[in-house]
């Protein structure tokens, strides 16, 4: 579906919600599917909302929770504060919010990730912080390819030399990820896969300390979204060689996909929102349109796309449709990855 359609849908749903009004009117609840028991919920919200971001601060999650927690925060008329819950990469902060009460008081703002740590945990032979049924998705706002970055000193101009290099010295060159499972390693490992070559893997706590890794040398290269590297890209500290995608990238359009070099490996880093699955059915209509002005939101748009993610949204049943295909694929990923140590 395109960006234009997604802009329609979202507009209609939230004309289909002003018949919600001061009102309260009966008959807009039956059109919406909502009995006379969700008027027990209409104060919604008295206090502030805490979104949770399962990562530090600097990377794809917390670049997309600021706008957008500030956007919810106008349109909702109560504060949204953003809560960064750093950790197991990811599965710290996300399951935080799966314990949490469903009464729309703590929402996740999560990257793609969410759908595979279980399946890691599981392979790992320990419990699961969490189950991707205990969450209700609300929106999805960006859906990036991760891109292959490098140092500007570093000796690989092109992909080419990267895949050539690291094949004749096996294990000698690392590369920092936010944590084993996450968006920045499985994608590296789906390309080391398919290129045949061996490197070393050295997580961290998120995007922003793994990038700050990269600049102060201590790795040799990240996958990671567009948003957390692009501004370095054009400050000329770091270089891009490739990307996940299937069509060139509106930050970085002269960089080439992995597919152009005879790789067919595909990996998109998305951000989204969640609530835990108790959540009444109002509270998690409200947040729905709220999300779909957010998405349209110029101040939001205009964050978001200067840090080079364009805005890809998604309302819920199409964002629940592409989530669980896309939990699929990785799930197969982190199955062929193994167990990591």
């Amino acid at each position: 579906m395109n960006a234009s359609r997604r802009a329609v849908m979202g507009a209609t749903f939230i004309a289909g919600l002003r018949g919600i009004g001061a009102a309260g009117s009966i008959g807009a609840l039956a059109v919406l599917g909502l009995s006379s028991t969700a008027l027990a919920q209409s104060n919604w919200p008295e206090k502030p909302i805490n979104m949770i971001v399962p990562f530090p601060p600097g990377g794809v999650a917390d670049t997309v929770a600021r706008p957008v927690a500030e956007a919810l925060a106008r349109e909702l008329k109560q504060p949204v504060v953003v809560e960064n819950r750093a950790g197991a990469g990811g599965s710290v902060g996300i399951g935080v919010v799966a314990r949490a009460p469903a009464d729309g008081y703590t929402v996740l703002l999560s990257l793609s990730s969410i759908s595979i740590l279980p399946e890691a945990d599981t392979l790992l032979d320990r419990k699961p912080a969490y189950q991707t049924n205990q969450f209700v998705p609300i929106a999805r706002f960006t859906a990036d390819p991760t891109v292959l970055v490098v140092r500007a000193d570093a000796p690989w101009k092109n992909l080419a030399e990267f895949v050539a290099d690291t094949r004749k010295k096996p294990g000698t060159f690392n590369y920092g990820s936010s944590g084993n499972y996450g968006t920045m390693h499985v994608p590296m490992e789906m390309f080391k896969n398919a290129a045949g070559f061996r490197m070393t893997h050295i997580p961290y706590t998120g995007a922003g300390p793994a990038v700050v890794a990269l600049l102060a040398g201590q790795v040799d290269a990240i996958a990671s979204g567009p948003s957390t590297v692009v501004q370095q890209i054009k400050a000329g500290k770091l270089r891009a060689l490739a990307h996940w995608g299937d069509k060139p990238l509106a930050a970085l359009p002269d960089v080439p996909s992995l597919a152009q070099s005879g790789y067919q490996v595909k990996f998109a880093q998305w951000s989204g929102l969640f609530v835990p699955a108790a959540t009444p059915e109002d509270i998690v209509r409200r947040l729905r349109a709220a999300s779909a002005k957010a998405a349209v939101d110029p101040a939001v748009v205009q964050v978001i796309e200067k840090a080079g993610s364009p805005i890809a949204y998604m309302d819920a049943p199409e964002f629940q449709s592409y989530r669980r295909s896309d939990a699929s694929t990785m799930t197969e990923a982190v199955r062929r990855i193994g167990k990591v140590e």
